[in-house]
């Protein structure tokens, strides 16, 4: 079995993947793009990639992704995300001028920043690749925000722990697969639908969520990139088994434009 994530070892992709299937055979990708692309062309039997935090909120290209490589999400997994500052060894917080990692990581740690404005924050692909590029070319100064994994499989010392704003951080991975399959106990779907524009069009559909019983979890706006400033919805829906979500489908089919199942899969509890 081999599984696509995004980033190389030690980065939260490779965590997951980790605690889901032990040792893996692991595809390394640059992007998510990549990824989808990888389980899409079968490349990869099955691939992990984040799709929301608790702090950052939701990455919305991930579910465009998703759709547009027909892709079908068949698990979920909520992991606890403590970003450590590591560096090479003796050095210290006043040492560093520049900190490199992925975007979504130094957003959840921008209140430690501010209190080290000589530190210039510099984008990058991955939180891992970071702390890796460091070790490698024994860059002195720069520093990376990437997990104690990291940390311990390129070489680096942390300066600084836990500098994520709130401490208790999560991420929402999802597990996409190139087909869908029956997955036992399932309770929970990621759906996408548009609705009309008429007054009350999406209280009408909420409304028939509720009165079947079905916990509406989240719901979001996306983009429909081909239709500029119009949108669809995707939403996470919870219930007790899977006829009542197919019966939810029935009922909110006649309401919507149009209805796509992005998966039907098991709940993961933090």
């Amino acid at each position: 079995m081999k599984v696509a994530i995004q980033g190389i070892k030690g980065s939260y992709h490779h965590q997951v993947a980790r605690q889901l299937y032990g040792d893996v055979a692991l595809l390394e990708c640059n992007s998510f793009d990549q990824l989808v692309i990888a389980v899409a062309k079968a490349d990869a039997d099955t691939g992990i990639m984040a799709i929301g935090n608790s702090i950052a909120g939701s990455i919305l290209p991930n579910y465009t992704l998703i759709k547009e490589q027909g892709l079908t999400i068949t698990g979920e997994f909520y992991l606890h995300i403590k970003h450590q500052l590591m560096a090479l060894h003796g050095q210290g917080i006043k040492n560093i001028e520049e900190v490199q990692s992925h975007p979504m990581a130094l957003l959840q740690c921008k209140s430690f920043f501010r209190k080290h404005q000589h530190i210039k924050l510099v984008e990058t692909d991955d939180t891992a690749a970071a702390a890796f590029r460091i070790a490698k070319e024994k860059k002195r100064g720069v520093a990376a925000v990437a997990s104690t994994q990291a940390a311990q499989l390129y070489g680096l010392k942390i300066i600084s722990d836990n500098i994520q704003q709130v401490k208790k951080n999560a991420t929402r991975f999802v597990v996409v697969e190139k087909r869908s399959r029956n997955i036992d106990g399932a309770n929970k779907a990621t759906i996408n639908f548009t609705a009309g524009h008429q007054p009350g069009s999406l209280g009408k559909i909420l409304t028939t969520l509720g009165g079947l019983n079905i916990n509406l979890c989240k719901i979001q706006s996306v983009p429909i990139i081909e239709k500029p400033f119009l949108f669809s919805f995707v939403a996470d829906l919870e219930f007790e088994s899977v006829s009542q979500f197919e019966l939810a489908k029935l009922e909110i089919g006649i309401l919507v434009e149009s209805l796509e199942v992005l998966g039907v899969y098991k709940s993961h509890v933090l």
